[in-house]
């Protein structure tokens, strides 16, 4: 049997019209509402001989006041052996105004700054737990310099993995979001959006052709970032795993009343979690007592208190729940 293939009527012509000036349309208004809050930054480290440029990115503003964040790595350098004191944040509205690194966590690529003077325009955060494979996202930074550059594109996956290095100290950014919008160097620190304008996630890394990706804002980055807005560091506890969510099998999932836990992908060697006997492709169901379903959950359990005491853990190996220990450490650089 032939197959004929019909040719788009004018009905489906309007149809697709109308997709692609809806996409547009949100496009545009995510440009438009984002721009302002967008900074380009030209970093500087001071030297012997004065202040000598080392490098730039992107970064966006929190608060009107001043405060701006971008990832760690724009303002401390992948290796964090200089750490510059300073910078120039240009806005689109022809601003150039100087910062100061008021703290920077190269464990989550993180890093919160503060201008001279205020009246900025602060973006508006989301959250990328409610994210979806598939959903619209936008890319707003200054590639290669240029400012202001926006790029479209999708949520090409969720619960990725980044190792992060400060020191001898290695931590797993978790939850990392995976898109396919254009990515190049100077995007760094810039802003990931979704369709209400709201930023979910930072730009971190292009890790390949149509490949970028972006730490996540959720409840545990949130904390990381008024950490350092307030103490200018994160004093957070340790565990040594890299881990995503993973659906529970049938019978654990009618025998603990939940569907999913945290698969653990790595474990680190040397790590509380091996000491205390955790294994990759453990899954953990329950940590310090309470449910465990997603990544953030494991790190917001992961605080300054944890340090040193501790933490029980349930884990899930192949038919078999096991009863763990294990006592964190401090995570420091």
């Amino acid at each position: 049997m032939s197959t004929i293939t019909r040719d788009p009527g004018p009905a489906d012509a309007a149809t697709e019209s109308q997709a692609l000036d809806a996409y547009s349309r949100i496009v545009v208004e995510v440009a438009e509402r984002l721009a302002p809050s967008v900074a380009n930054l030209r970093v500087m480290r001071r030297t012997r001989g004065g202040q000598v440029p080392s490098g730039a990115g992107s970064a966006f503003a929190l608060t009107p006041d001043g405060f701006l964040l971008t990832c760690a790595h724009v303002v401390t350098g992948r290796s964090g052996q200089a750490r510059p004191s300073s910078g120039r944040a240009s806005f689109v509205d022809g601003r150039e105004l100087k910062f100061e690194v008021v703290g920077a966590d190269r464990l989550s690529d993180l890093a919160v700054l503060r201008v001279e003077g205020g009246d900025l325009e602060p973006a508006v955060l989301g959250d990328a737990e409610a994210l979806r494979v598939g959903q619209l996202v936008v890319a707003i930074g200054n590639p290669n310099g240029f400012a202001g550059s926006v790029t479209a594109g999708v949520v090409s996956a969720l619960g990725r993995s980044l190792p992060a290095r400060a020191g001898r100290s290695v931590r797993f950014i978790d939850n990392v979001i995976q898109t396919d919008a254009a990515l190049n160097p100077g995007n760094s620190g810039g802003a990931l959006v979704d369709s209400s304008c709201r930023v979910i996630g930072v730009n971190t890394a292009v890790a390949g052709v149509g490949l970028g990706l972006a730490v996540p804002i959720n409840s545990a980055t949130r904390q990381i970032v008024g950490a350092l807005m307030t103490e200018g560091r994160v004093r957070r506890a340790y565990i040594g795993i890299a881990g995503g969510p993973r659906p529970l099998p049938p019978q654990a999932r009618s025998r603990l009343g939940r569907k999913g836990g945290v698969e653990v992908v790595e474990v680190v060697e040397g790590s509380p979690a091996e000491r205390g006997g955790v294994r990759a492709e453990d899954l953990i169901v329950e940590l310090h007592g309470q449910p465990i379903e997603r990544v953030d959950e494991v790190q917001r359990l992961m605080t300054g208190d944890a340090i040193g005491q501790s933490v029980a853990v349930k884990v899930l190996r192949g038919e078999r729940l096991l009863d763990l220990e294990i006592r964190p450490v401090e995570l420091s650089e």
